[in-house]
């Protein structure tokens, strides 16, 4: 990741002086892009890991943007629940699980290398994790996770 954007920014590749052609997206098998994935899960610590509830992580190509949203919408990741802060006593009552979700190819699109990808994706895994911990955008883009 180029030293001069704090984590969570969109890694914005220089442009190469080949006649306006221009970057395609980082090219990464599924199964190498799940084991990056993968690796940012292990990497939340343990103690953190275990205070998780109810929660499943999801890989997708890319994100639909839904009906009265921009249809220009991109993202890289997404939490859909109900934060930990928010939960009360009768949230585990039937409760589905929260959903984070992961996409692949807007994160690919981003990213000039293996290790920009390995970047993105931890930073983009820790950024809707901590989201279900009630953590806000606004917040995190304070802490340099945006």
């Amino acid at each position: 990741m180029p030293a001069t954007l704090p984590p969570g920014l969109p890694i914005i590749p220089d442009s190469p002086d080949d006649g306006g052609h221009g970057h395609g997206p980082f090219p990464m098998s599924e199964t190498d892009f799940e084991a990056a994935v993968s690796d940012a899960l292990d990497r939340i610590p343990p103690e953190l890991a275990k205070t998780m509830n109810n929660v499943a992580i999801f890989i997708e190509d890319d994100y639909t943007p839904q009906p009265g949203e921009d249809p220009d919408t991109v993202l890289l990741g997404l939490y859909e629940g109900v934060p930990l802060t928010e939960r009360d006593s009768w949230w585990d009552a039937g409760s589905l699980p929260d959903r984070i979700t992961i996409y692949r190819e807007p994160i690919l699109d981003i990213c000039e290398s293996r290790e920009d990808v390995i970047e993105e994706v931890t930073v983009t895994v820790v950024h809707e994790i901590a989201h279900h911990f009630g953590i806000s955008d606004e917040r995190l883009h304070e802490l340099g996770w945006g």
